[in-house]
Order: C-alpha cells, then structure tokens, then sequence
C-alpha cells in the first residue's frame, strides 16, 4: 500500500558532491556543528516572534554543503525547508508569504518592544534595524521567474 505518488526531490546541487567540494575530514564535524545548531535556532525561529527562521535554516543549508551532503539532501527535500532553499539558491527569491508573515512579526515586536522596554534608545535602534531588514526583504523578487538572470545559479 502506497501513500499515494511521491513528489520527485527538488533539483540539488549537492546529490553527488564529490569529495574536493566538503571540508578537510578533521573541520568537518564543526561545519556540521555549524549546520544543526542554525538549524535548531531556525526550528525555535518558528516559535519565537522576531526570530528569523530563514536565515538560519540558508545558514544550515550552506554549512551542512560544506560538512554532511546526506543532511543538505535531506534539508532540501523537506516540505517546509526545500522550497525556501531552492528559491533562495535560484534568484535569491523569497515568497511573498514569507515577506507578510515577516513583515508582521516584527510589527508584533514592535508593538511589544514599546510597552515593556523603558529605554527609548533600544526600541529606536530595534526599528531601525526591523525597518532596513524589511526594505532588504521587500526588495528581493517573489518569484523566480521574476529574478534577473545574474541571480539566478
């Protein structure tokens, strides 16, 4: 019995990364480091308002390239982390879905930040650096085809 058709894995870079391409066998274990402790911040990011999850889950991605291909398979081939990194590596795309639900966050934050922080200073500082984040993530395209060709790899 069967769970129905299986959708076939999203195009990777890494399926059969020859060895030239990982790290020297004695660093190896600290990209691996690298890539489950993003990983676990990018899983805790779901939960946490004003966390960032996708940039955590690329760092794993990227690290986990260059210390395990079996978890950078398995990070692109996961229903919630494939499509985001698959995106990314093809135009530097994020989904207009992930923009709104950012974008919302750290106004929730925001809204936070101005009732229980008393020093003016850091919910100035925090909005600076929500509102420049923002700017960066509303200017990236929503869609591949949208991306220009030299974004594209």
């Amino acid at each position: 019995m069967t769970d129905g058709p299986r959708k076939p894995p999203l195009a990777s870079p890494c399926n059969d990364v020859p060895a030239s391409r990982l790290a020297p066998r004695r660093t190896r274990w600290l990209w691996l480091l690298l890539a489950y402790a993003s990983l676990g911040i990018g899983i805790l990011a779901i939960f946490i308002p004003g966390l960032p999850t996708t940039e955590f889950v690329l760092l794993s991605a990227w690290a986990a390239g260059k210390g395990s291909p079996r978890l950078q398979r398995w990070l692109e081939q996961h229903r919630l982390f494939g499509p985001m990194i698959h995106n990314w590596r093809h135009g530097r795309v994020v989904a207009r879905r992930a923009k709104i639900s950012a974008s919302l966050m750290m106004s929730l934050c925001l809204v936070i930040m101005l009732f229980t922080v008393k020093r003016h200073w850091v919910i100035v500082l925090a909005t600076l650096g929500m509102a420049a984040g923002a700017a960066w993530m509303w200017s990236r395209p929503e869609r591949v085809e949208d991306a220009e060709p030299g974004e594209r790899s």
